[in-house]
């Protein structure tokens, strides 16, 4: 008996992994804001974040083709779409490269070509160097990985400017930063589950507790990083008046799930990393939307 349509679209949508293209989208629009020209317009913006959406949503769906049978073996992938058998593995292949041609096209027509190209760089890097390449070999998949979650400042950058200029680099670097403390959180509390899998996360190949001291290393290393808009006149007081509890806020869970070496402590630092993230990109369109 075939599933209800609505099942098997809900499975599509899943596959795209939701939760992370609405963080996707959320980390491309401040540098909208922080156009030279001002404000681009609501139907440019909406256009150009759709795009940005299609291609994460492309590189999303191959990564869950890729994996299907290692996402089998984790508890906490083991229902996604193909390993669950909701959607086969050839729909899934055909879905990704349709939602790739068509993020490539909206990006190109509306945003222009260097848009379009780091569109298509962001999937070919997430697809062939993360996900093929660096994740099921080294525990610096997290690193590396922050590279390809950060793409869509870069490309929203590209889309307004022309090109990529310090704002859509400095949002690249707080996201790039952001993610290794964020994902090695995951990891700390799920270790028997990529264990399980086979993937080398940090804690199964150096340590617990010096996951924990690279994690609060981050943490530190992107207190800088998230100033420097303000140093280089692309944001202002709000911004910082936000940046600066959040950014401490950031750094004691990192001492936190050093000192308290507990599951709780790494589960509660994954949670607040993504409310910290959200935070600080509302900050800076609150700060555009306010001072310019």
């Amino acid at each position: 008996m075939n599933p209800p349509p609505t099942q098997t679209l809900r499975a599509y949508v899943e596959l795209t992994k939701p939760r992370v293209l609405l963080l996707v989208i959320f980390t491309g629009l401040p540098v909208m804001a922080m156009a030279r020209e001002g404000w681009p317009g609501f139907p440019f913006a909406a256009v150009t974040l759709l795009g940005i959406a299609l291609a994460a949503g492309a590189a999303n769906t191959l990564n869950c083709f890729l994996e299907r049978d290692r996402d089998l073996l984790m508890d906490r992938t083991r229902r996604r779409p193909l390993p669950s058998k909701q959607i086969s593995p050839l729909a899934a292949l055909i879905f990704a490269l349709a939602l790739g041609v068509t993020s490539t096209a909206v990006l190109y027509f509306v945003a222009g070509s260097v848009a379009a190209a780091l569109g298509v760089a962001s999937i070919l890097f997430y697809v062939f160097v993360y996900t093929i390449w660096i994740k099921p070999r080294s525990a610096l998949n997290a690193v590396i990985g922050g590279a390809a979650g950060a793409a869509a400042p870069l490309i929203a950058d590209a889309a307004v400017n022309g090109h990529v200029g310090a704002a859509g680099w400095l949002l690249f670097a707080i996201v790039f930063f952001w993610q290794p403390p964020h994902v090695w959180a995951i990891a700390l509390f799920r270790k028997a589950d990529y264990e399980r899998a086979g993937i080398p996360m940090m804690p199964s190949v150096v340590g617990d507790q010096p996951t924990r001291w690279r994690m609060l290393f981050y943490s530190l290393a992107l207190v800088p990083v998230t100033l420097a808009p303000v140093l280089l006149d692309l944001l202002g007081w709000i911004y910082l008046a936000a940046a600066l509890p959040l950014d401490a806020w950031f750094v004691w869970l990192a001492v936190r799930v050093l000192r308290e070496r507990t599951e709780a402590a790494a589960r509660s630092m994954f949670h607040v990393s993504l409310l910290f993230l959200f935070g600080l990109f509302l900050a800076m369109l609150l700060d555009r939307m306010i001072l310019s």
